[in-house]
This record gives C-alpha cells, structure tokens and sequence, in this order.
C-alpha cells in the first residue's frame, strides 16, 4: 500500500512563508502526479498545485499565482510546496495527493490522499 504524509504546517504572519512537505512511501516505482489541494474554512476541498512527474506540466489555483512554487524530487517520493506572502485566506488544511502511483505489484489509477497539515495564517 502506498502513504503519504505531510509535514511543515504551522501558524505564521501574514505575508510570513511556509513550505509543506510529503513524502510517498511503499513499494513505489513511479508516481505520475503529485500535488496539493486544501480544505478551508465553508469551502470544499480546492486544488492549490499539481505537478506531473517530468515537471513539464505544473497547475496553479488562481489565488496562489505568483505566491506559491510546487516541487518534487522523484528519487524521494516528495513533493514541496514553498508558500510565500500568505493571506489570512490561506488559512486551512492542506492535503497532500498521488495520482497514477506504480509499485512493484500494481497500477493504482485512484489518488492517494495525506492526512492533511494545518497552516494558519494570522493578520
């Protein structure tokens, strides 16, 4: 089976930054996409980034255009997300997933999901 766990939440200032973490781990070959959505408070869960596994193909939620960077490092299973001039909007639980994830058994088309981390940005 394949987790995923998050790290790197916190409480920061607005306009103070961040940076989020999650690792895969299981018996993983390969991972297709890996991104970050959040959960914030009276909203559904929204897409914050996506990134393909060459990187040639990264998506952005409009709100975090210009503010937040999307990485990973296929060789670790990781992917980051560095989070700078934070809004008190960016407040809420941030959800690491997996799509399209190979093991040494099986071809998982469904997503995998973290726990989540909280971040809360204060004004």
């Amino acid at each position: 089976q394949v987790q995923l766990v998050e790290s790197g939440g916190g409480l920061v200032q607005a306009g103070g930054s961040l940076n989020l973490s999650c690792a895969a781990s299981g018996t993983i070959v390969s991972i297709n996409a890996m991104g970050w959505y959040r959960q914030t408070p009276g909203k559904q869960r929204e897409l914050v980034a996506l990134m393909s596994r060459g990187g040639g193909s990264t998506n952005y939620a409009d709100s975090v255009k210009g503010r937040f960077t999307i990485s990973r490092d296929n060789a670790k299973n990781t992917v980051y997300l560095q989070m700078d001039s934070l809004k008190s909007e960016d407040t809420g639980v941030y959800y690491c997933t997996s799509v399209g994830v190979s093991t040494t058994t099986t071809f998982y088309s469904q997503p995998f999901w973290g726990k989540g981390t909280l971040v809360t940005v204060s004004s």
